[in-house]
């Protein structure tokens, strides 16, 4: 997910921060101002509601209230009340002002104006406007304020120009995300296998291990040792949304999880694998955590040699295991597989789902059983049982920059195979394409680029009809670099080829 720091929004030029350039270390107190307003002071606060008519010459200053409570200075102990104008109201300075306020003035000629001077610290400020009154005036095209959220780190990717003032910056930042305990910069060094960066921390604690939620699941990973990017998200409940309760699904290189773990926890079958030893470990954890140990198996290999095992690996498992549990949704929800959001994010679902008995047992309309186990006063899911599938219905290739270049792997993969019965799974293997052709198709259209179409030909050995492509465009990586999931059914030629 992607958050953009924020504090306070204002609507008049009055309310500035003051400036300061050569500032490297963050000042707070530099930006306290105080700011000369008129009050319009009234005695009985059931004038309120009248007051609130006014509202178009009244302060309006988004987390600063127009209203101040004031002890009156007669001696007495009463209170008085003042209601702050806009800037530029003021006795003699009137201009401008509503007929509204006009007659209100006229029907309380006892209710006087006063000065009022209003103060504004360094918490009223947005981050965009700190940083706006420190940073060089060549430096202010864009400001660097965005960053992406995971757990507690804000990961920012900063340009050289801005690395300078760092500190400063990732000091703002961390002051301004009530939710942010550490904000990292990535550095230029990536790993070529693993896909993880370098980073360094410019405010804040140095704990790179989190706690991450998606997709009604809870990941935990140190985020310098394993590859996550929140901006993921919605790629991921697009894939996962495609997904039916009851099949099974390869995931080739699954990281720490987040389209193995939704799946299993709706209901899938899934063989989970990645290459890195600390997001297997994370992986391991995360299964353990989100309680789905009976339908998500990991595994720790090389993602060609894991592809050509997949199949008998299945197997395997459907012959120890024999039945996979199911959960049943209500039709509020949809039918089972429709593409909507499984688990508690619906909330109908959930509310019809904990509406029945863990002790209920019946039987389904496809011969599964419905079970549960006796609790004692809480109710739980209502789930069914239904056989382990023993294909595939979907390989999922999460490795952008060489996915396409382990399709190989599939070559013969059924080749022992009835070729008539055997179903082909779908493949979705994600890429990076890189391009500065002003006559190629364009990312959001969709189109499959003719050099990808190519790359997956080449690998596969076997040139897939252009119909028989799907091709989504997920992100811009760069200014001249996306990002997309080409998806395809296996063809047969590939998956019973005997070479």
């Amino acid at each position: 997910m992607t958050y953009h720091a924020h504090a306070i929004s204002r609507d008049n030029a009055h309310f500035t921060p003051p400036v300061n350039r050569s500032m490297l270390v963050l000042d707070r107190d530099f930006f306290t101002v105080r700011v000369p307003l008129t009050a319009l002071q009234i005695l009985d606060p059931r004038e309120f509601k009248a007051v609130r008519s006014l509202e178009q010459d009244l302060l309006q200053l988004h987390g600063v209230g127009n209203i101040v409570k004031r002890r009156r200075e007669d001696g007495d102990g009463g209170t008085d009340f003042l209601i702050l104008l806009r800037p530029g109201l003021g006795p003699g300075q009137m201009e401008g002002v509503s007929e509204k306020m006009k007659e209100y003035l006229e029907q309380h000629p006892d209710y006087p104006l006063v000065p009022y001077t209003l103060e504004l610290g360094y918490k009223h400020w947005k981050p965009e406007e700190i940083l706006s009154a420190v940073l060089p005036e060549d430096l202010l095209d864009e400001v660097p304020t965005g960053f992406s959220l995971t757990g507690h780190i804000a990961h920012m990717n900063l340009r050289s120009q801005y690395l300078p003032y760092k500190y400063l910056i990732g000091q703002v930042i961390l002051d301004k995300n009530p939710s942010v305990r550490t904000v990292v910069n990535k550095l230029d060094t990536i790993d070529t296998v693993f896909r993880t960066f370098e980073m360094e921390v410019i405010a804040g604690e140095k704990n790179y291990m989190v706690e991450h939620r998606e997709s009604d699941c809870t990941f935990r990973f140190d985020f310098s040792k394993v590859y996550w990017n929140s901006r993921l998200q919605g790629e991921h409940l697009r894939l996962i949304s495609i997904f039916k309760p009851g099949e099974a699904i390869c995931d080739v290189m699954a990281g720490v999880g987040p389209f193995a773990l939704p799946a299993g926890k709706n209901g899938l079958m899934v063989l989970a694998n990645d290459l890195n030893g600390d997001s297997f470990a994370s992986m391991q954890e995360n299964i353990k955590i989100n309680k789905v140990s009976n339908n998500v198996f990991p595994y720790n290999l090389d993602g060609r040699e894991f592809i050509k095992i997949s199949v008998s690996e299945l197997r395997r498992l459907a012959h120890l295991r024999k039945m996979l549990r199911v959960p049943v949704k209500d039709a509020a929800s949809g039918p089972e597989g429709s593409g909507g959001e499984q688990g508690p994010s619906n909330k109908k679902a959930k509310k019809a789902e904990n509406s029945v008995r863990r002790s209920d047992m019946q039987t389904s309309p496809d011969g599964g059983k419905e079970k549960g186990k006796k609790s004692k006063g809480r109710q739980g899911p209502k789930v069914r049982e239904v056989p382990v599938p023993t294909t595939y219905a979907h390989y999922v290739m999460n490795l952008p920059h060489a996915a396409i270049e382990f399709l190989d792997a599939f070559r013969g993969l059924h080749k022992d195979d009835d070729v008539a019965t055997t179903p082909m799974p779908m493949v979705h293997v994600y890429c990076f394409h890189k391009s500065d052709d002003p006559e190629d198709p364009k990312p959001e259209d969709s189109v499959v680029h003719p050099a990808l179409r190519q790359r997956v030909a080449d690998a596969l050995g076997f040139e897939i009809p252009i119909e028989e492509l799907s091709f989504h465009y997920v992100r811009l990586v760069a200014p001249s670099k996306t990002m997309h999931c080409i998806s395809f059914r296996l063809p047969r030629e590939v998956a019973f080829a005997r070479d």
